[in-house]
């Protein structure tokens, strides 16, 4: 149970350092649309919706070959783990 759970724990932690950074960055793209959009008063839904895409694009093209590390890193701990789940 204690392997179970120390995968359970760098599983969230992993999943919480890939996606927290691209959903923060798309929130920011957001609110500084939304603000312009407020202050220009063009409320266009398309208009909101490049910018967000154009920023997570990016985010996961310059980030996400280390995401994939993490995550290849993870799936080797989980293989490791196997014999601790199972009990063997």
């Amino acid at each position: 149970m204690e392997a179970f759970d120390g995968l359970l724990r760098e599983t969230m932690l992993a999943t919480a350092a890939i996606c927290l950074p691209v959903l923060g960055l798309a929130a920011g793209a957001g609110l500084v649309v939304a603000i312009v959009q407020a202050a220009t008063q063009v409320q266009e839904q398309t208009l909101s919706l490049v910018p967000k895409l154009l920023c997570v694009g990016a985010m996961l093209a310059l980030f996400g070959s280390a995401g994939m590390h993490l995550l290849a890193r993870l799936f080797g701990d989980a293989i490791r783990a196997i014999p601790g789940l199972v009990g063997a």
